[in-house]
């Protein structure tokens, strides 16, 4: 899906940056410490250990993107090799994610690099891999018992991420999205920010030969469709229940419960 310009959570490059490196450190040093066999709540079937692997290998994953750019991802061939010892993860994955991050930061976010998203951009890897981080150092977090908050700028991101990428976004040429009429106000109440989106459905084939057919949203704040309702919640609770990393705890709906039941059945779909 398509990425809105100019989003108003938007985060400069410097931010996003900083962001990775202050998450990807602390998933590092809980998991560090952690029982490499403890349960991640989140991803039932995996242990610590398979958490830190699967963030090394997407850091080493866009690390290589980037490197390449505008060429396209890295064979699977080139891969590294996950380590059987608990400190070979750790080390393995210092490496990666400091060659993510050296390699994001001598780059210039309008610079052309290949993505899953209609965005090809360094600037839509910075921004991803930094919610990326964020949301895995929740995971970590969760499964250590040692949850700390989310910082409120990144959260209030998060929040339109999903709702502009990962859930939803503007129609790519090849997909026809029909409204439904109805429209649901995110309202983050730490930020100050209230991003507004409308439900339908999405159907289409892709270039590729991709079948898109169900229920989609689309971020546009100066729609005014009927049968609106708000969800209410701080910046963090609200991107952590988006995520399905929490429960509905601190999330206050109000207003047509029709419009919620599409928003729900839109972000309850399988992530883009």
């Amino acid at each position: 899906m398509t990425g809105m310009t100019g989003s108003p959570t938007s985060l400069p490059t410097s931010a996003y940056l900083n962001h990775l490196v202050a998450e990807s450190s602390r998933f590092r040093d809980v998991l560090a410490a952690c029982d490499p066999a403890a349960r991640v709540p989140s991803c039932p079937d995996w242990d610590a250990d398979d958490l830190l692997w699967h963030l090394t290998e997407v850091q080493w994953f866009w690390s290589q993107v980037i490197v390449r750019r505008p060429a396209g991802p890295p064979d699977d061939a080139d891969r590294p090799a996950r380590p059987e010892a608990h400190a070979d993860l750790v080390s393995l994955f210092d490496a990666c994610s400091s060659a993510l991050s050296s390699a994001l930061a001598a780059a210039d976010p309008g610079e052309a690099a290949w993505s899953w998203a209609e965005e090809q951009t360094v600037g839509f890897t910075v921004r991803r891999q930094a919610h990326e981080a964020l949301i895995h150092r929740l995971d970590a977090e969760q499964a250590a018992g040692t949850v700390t908050p989310l910082p409120p700028d990144l959260a209030a991101d998060g929040v339109a991420e999903l709702m502009d990428v990962m859930y939803g976004g503007e129609p790519p040429s090849w997909a026809t999205f029909t409204p439904d009429g109805h429209a649901t106000a995110l309202r983050l109440t730490d930020t100050g920010h209230t991003l507004r989106v409308v439900t339908g459905h999405l159907v289409g084939t892709s270039p590729d030969g991709w079948d898109v057919d169900g229920p989609h949203l689309v971020l546009r704040p100066d729609d005014a469709a009927g049968g609106a309702c708000e969800v209410a919640g701080t910046a963090a609770v609200l991107d952590a229940w988006l995520w399905r990393r929490t429960e509905e705890a601190g999330v206050t709906v109000t207003g047509s419960q029709e419009a919620y039941a599409a928003f729900r059945a839109a972000v309850d779909a399988p992530l883009t």
